[in-house]
């Protein structure tokens, strides 16, 4: 996952809307999101090289994603997969706080990593390249990429405002307008360019929140939408190199039941 904005308690019906990409290399393994055979109570995609997954959701109403902290020539290939920071957290008994400082200690393990993880009760960020490494997430709407939470990329602060506008103007959001708001191919002006150690020409390719590449592209979209009475939606789009949709996933949660329904 490249690009998420999470709305905390920022619309009236809603205590927690995510609207995220993932962007992957094309030829990396994964599925769709789907209720996972070997626990049920999981609805997620699957990396099928390391077996984690970039975003999900628990029967309970737990909701995890991860984005890939970018520091291009600082990869450990001996480190752990960090797609398993999502699903153990979702696979769990701990809720968003205890999880958190519980992973404090051994965040380090990992290469650089943002995560999101949400439940009932709150929402914590956790990184293992800021100095105090998890905090508490305040109401309102903030936004991820590949830098450390509500840094100001071109494509961040544009997708964050355009949703914060689209929650301030209607009193029901429809999940094609927030999928529209990441389908934005148009790159950066190249002076607003972020520098992380990649060439110009690539931070211009990777600056619009919609990636269109042979090799590396948007591989998927997802909105999950939580109003304040334990019923969530959950939709996903996946996308081949030339952005066309070739699978979409709707699912209804109901967390008082925790019972997953899906949807045509």
């Amino acid at each position: 996952m490249c690009l998420a904005v999470i709305a905390l308690n920022a619309h009236a019906r809603f205590s927690l809307i995510i609207v995220a990409n993932r962007d992957e290399y094309h030829d990396r393994p994964a599925l769709p999101a789907q209720i996972w055979t070997d626990n049920p109570q999981i609805l997620a995609g699957r990396d099928l090289r390391a077996g984690g997954t970039w975003m999900g959701l628990a029967a309970t109403g737990k909701t995890g994603l991860l984005t890939n902290y970018r520091e291009p020539g600082k990869q450990n290939l001996n480190a752990p997969s960090r797609g398993v920071l999502v699903s153990h957290f979702l696979t769990s008994a701990n809720a968003a706080q205890s999880y958190a400082v519980a992973l404090d200690t051994e965040a380090a393990s990992f290469n650089g990593f943002n995560l999101l993880l949400a439940d009932a009760s709150s929402a914590h960020y956790l990184s293992n390249r800021m100095e105090n490494k998890t905090t508490q997430l305040e109401n309102g709407v903030h936004g991820l990429s590949n830098a450390t939470l509500n840094i100001a990329w071109p494509k961040l602060t544009r997708t964050r405002k355009a949703v914060s506008k689209l929650l301030a103007d209607t009193t029901q959001p429809e999940p094609n307008d927030l999928f529209d708001i990441f389908r934005d191919a148009k790159p950066a002006k190249i002076a607003e360019l972020p520098s992380t150690g990649l060439t110009p020409e690539r931070e211009l390719q990777l600056s619009s929140p919609f990636i269109l590449d042979n090799l590396y592209g948007t591989r998927c979209s997802t909105v999950i939408m939580a109003d304040r009475f334990g019923q969530t939606y959950f939709e996903e789009r996946s996308f081949n190199q030339q952005g066309e949709i070739i699978h979409v996933a709707k699912w209804h949660l109901d967390t008082l039941s925790q019972k997953f329904t899906p949807l045509t």
